[in-house]
């Protein structure tokens, strides 16, 4: 049972019952034509037939007639009935008296007389199939069941007929009487019938084998494609995305199935992205995290230089001038030769301390005064080739060997020469104080296209920075030089201030470091200049 309705359900099915239906509708339709068309045809030539007979016996019983020779013509009458397709031959008068008949028994009767006679034999359907005394064609069933053609023909008075010495008519009369001939069909019904049969058994032979080549052709062309579809279709909703569908077809089914294995593609890349997504999402996480962190850094390093330089200018001026004085006594009282040589040192201890709160009011002041980069098209370089020629004897003195990797044909950029040239002083000076006891110093600047920023890299082998010092590396007056005597411990303003003229020219500082391994800083700056915005500091 439920194969069965499986099957009722399937398109095949559908397809060949509806088919099927159609195709019967179609033939039968045909065949009723064809049978009604050949049944007339037929009819027509029998009526054809029996009206030729009708006219050769009227031709050639005219001239007996016109003797009135009745006897001949009643004989050549009997002679034609003989043949195979006439059923009977009647000479009727105008009124119905029956002159003639091949049956003997209706002459001398009229047409009433022989309808009544005819109804004894209970053919009473004969009473309406009778023909009447005019010209007329009728086909009826006699009483053996045989469907009979009777054509009657009038036989009119011609000038021949009342002019002929036997002449008995007037000449007013028209019709002198009625010749009937009556034909079987039987032969016609047994030639229709054996078409009848030959077109039925033709259209269920054509239908079978119609149906039979549909149904190949639709499992062919539609349900195994349909199949292999569908087969597809629960293995992409299994997500197997990996199922291809191979159709060798160049029709609508193989577009279909270019379609569905598009469409597998994507969304297997859709999956793989997905998936990768999945599992990349905390790192990524981690990495925005991060990101957020430093810019919120950068926030609050900013709002930082903003509100120190303004302390920074006010205080600064105000140390400025006592520090002048003091240096200028101090060295009037150095200078002095009546001065106890037991005080000369500690008054060059006043002067040299003196001298280091002036350098250290000198940098507060060039901290605070960080103003709108004087941008000029330059090659980033050549400026760190001219940086160079200022530390690298100084360099070469601590055995300190400097690597340059420039790639070739770097692109000019708008900066402004002086400010960067402080941050490559301030940056190839730390890295040296890094290395006291010598070391490498690898510089590198390449086109990141990507990005069409210009990436200087300046890399030491020093001694490193700690990893909790790294967030706080570019803090105003933070610093991890421990200071000495001699006035060479650091202010923390130099990469204060580089971090600041790296941020007016739209660029980026960062660094990273390996304790005991070595420090790198990394500075980026755009090919195309941003606008310039001055700092608050």
């Amino acid at each position: 049972m439920a194969r069965f309705n499986s099957l009722r359900q399937s398109l095949i099915s559908k397809f060949s019952i509806s088919t099927s239906i159609v195709l019967l509708l179609a033939i039968a339709l045909f065949a009723l034509v064809s049978l009604s068309t050949l049944k007339e045809a037929f009819l027509q030539e029998a009526k054809n037939e029996v009206e030729s007979v009708s006219e050769i016996l009227l031709h050639t019983t005219h001239f007996h007639m016109l003797e009135d020779n009745r006897a001949r013509v009643y004989q050549m009458m009997e002679e034609v009935s003989t043949h195979e397709k006439v059923e009977k031959i009647r000479l009727l008068s105008k009124d119905g008296m029956v002159h003639f008949s091949t049956q003997p028994s209706e002459i001398g009767k009229t047409l009433e007389e022989s309808i009544a006679r005819c109804e004894q034999c209970h053919c009473e359907h004969l009473q309406q199939t009778l023909p009447h005394l005019e010209n007329d064609r009728r086909v009826f069933r006699d009483c053996r069941g045989i469907d009979i053609l009777s054509v009657t023909t009038e036989i009119y008075n011609e000038p021949s007929c009342y002019t002929a010495a036997c002449h008995i008519h007037s000449k007013e009369e028209k019709v002198l009487g009625i010749l009937e001939v009556q034909s079987s069909l039987e032969n016609i019904v047994v030639q229709a019938g054996s078409y009848r049969n030959n077109i039925i058994a033709f259209a269920i032979f054509l239908m079978f084998l119609t149906v039979v080549c549909l149904t190949w052709l639709t499992q062919h062309l539609v349900i195994m494609p349909v199949d292999r579809l569908l087969l597809h279709a629960r293995r992409v909703s299994k997500m197997e995305l990996d199922s291809h569908v191979d159709l060798n077809a160049r029709d609508e089914m193989g577009e279909l199935a270019d379609a569905f294995n598009e469409m597998t593609v994507k969304l297997k890349k859709v999956r793989d992205e997905y998936l990768h997504l999945t599992a990349n999402l905390e790192t990524k996480v981690q990495e925005r995290t991060a990101k957020i962190a430093e810019v919120h850094s950068q926030l609050v390093r900013s709002e930082k230089l903003a509100s120190l330089g303004q302390l920074v200018a006010g205080i600064a001026h105000e140390i400025n001038n006592p520090l002048s004085g003091i240096l200028m006594f101090g060295t009037m009282f150095v200078n002095d030769k009546k001065l106890d040589p037991a005080l000369r040192d500690d008054a060059m201890v006043i002067v040299r301390e003196t001298e280091r709160c002036a350098e250290i009011v000198k940098r507060l002041l060039e901290f605070s005064r960080t103003s709108i980069p004087d941008k000029q098209h330059k090659s980033l370089t050549e400026i760190m080739i001219n940086t160079l020629a200022l530390i690298e004897h100084q360099a070469s003195l601590n055995d300190i060997e400097i690597i340059r990797e420039f790639e070739p044909d770097l692109p000019k950029i708008q900066v402004d020469p002086t400010q960067i040239e402080q941050v490559f002083i301030n940056m190839l000076v730390n890295a040296s104080q890094a290395m006291p006891g010598g070391g490498l110093l690898t510089i590198t600047m390449r086109h990141d296209r990507s990005r069409d920023c210009i990436v200087t890299d300046i890399t030491d082998s020093g001694h490193g920075i700690e990893e909790k010092n790294l967030p706080k590396i570019f803090d105003p007056f933070f610093t991890t030089k421990e200071g000495s005597e001699d006035g060479t411990g650091g202010t923390g303003l130099g990469l204060s201030v580089s971090y600041g003229i790296i941020q007016n020219h739209g660029g980026r500082i960062a660094v990273k470091s390996v304790v005991g391994e070595g420090t790198t800083f990394t500075i980026e700056l755009p090919v195309v200049a941003a606008m310039s915005v001055a700092s608050p500091a």
